[in-house]
């Protein structure tokens, strides 16, 4: 019984290696390291199983290897420029996106009957902590060359997002007004996970919530509100 007990588990353990490699193109050389970078909070609550504290590491190595990415591709672009490209590459909705199209919701391990996870940015939150995981498990070099070739070179097309205005919450606050429309954004909620603070805004058009966005502060959870918003409306 134990020998079958232990063949078992090698063989589970083969699979989700093997579904790994699938999916992000790399070989675990800690499997418990990345089964924690995919386990989300509705289905593990310890601090030491969930992926939050890697999202919070992943989070960091990302902006880091995005920042160093940026600084070399534009020599003589000035810092303003060089924060709102990485702002744009690295904003929830677009990690989330990136996330999607990578097939990580196949990985992902969450309660699938939570209503409230199926608009919030689970998938690129976990993408951030598998970046954490192959930081861990791989080192920094490693995981820098696995994000320019996942993540930057087939999903982030930077000469597109050189045209796009990063402020969608003023592009959605002149269309509102234009249209004698009252748009405001509220905060819903505010909550502290894990030593870092997640703010919900909601941007409400004539007393109506029309989109909620979330993140780790009201700039950004503004900016996701207003995406969403404008895709809503179709402007």
């Amino acid at each position: 019984m134990k020998l079958i007990n232990k063949l078992f588990k090698k063989s589970a353990k083969n699979g989700f290696e093997q579904q790994v490699r699938n999916v992000l193109g790399i070989k675990p050389g800690k499997s418990v390291i990345y089964r924690t970078a995919l386990s989300h909070r509705s289905v593990k609550e310890g601090a030491d199983e969930n992926n939050e504290r890697l999202e919070y590491l992943g989070d960091a190595i990302l902006s880091a290897i995005i920042a160093d990415y940026l600084f070399k591709r534009y020599p003589y672009r000035g810092e303003g420029f060089l924060t709102e490209m990485r702002s744009k590459m690295v904003n929830r909705q677009q990690l989330n996106e990136v996330a999607l199209k990578m097939g990580l919701k196949k990985l992902t391990m969450y309660n699938k009957f939570d209503n409230a996870l199926k608009s919030s940015q689970i998938f690129g939150n976990t993408l951030e902590a598998i970046v954490g995981a192959i930081y861990l498990d791989k080192g920094y070099k490693v995981t820098h060359k696995w994000v320019l070739q996942k993540i930057v070179i087939p999903h982030l097309y930077v000469d597109d997002l050189e045209q796009i205005d990063i402020n969608l919450k003023n592009r959605l606050i002149g269309w509102a007004s234009k249209n004698g429309k009252l748009l405001e954004f509220e905060t819903t909620d505010e909550k502290l996970e894990n030593g870092r603070r997640i703010f919900t805004i909601a941007a409400v058009l004539n007393g109506e919530v029309l989109a909620k966005g979330t993140g780790f502060n009201k700039k950004d959870a503004s900016q996701v509100a207003a995406q969403l918003a404008i895709e809503k409306l179709k402007l």
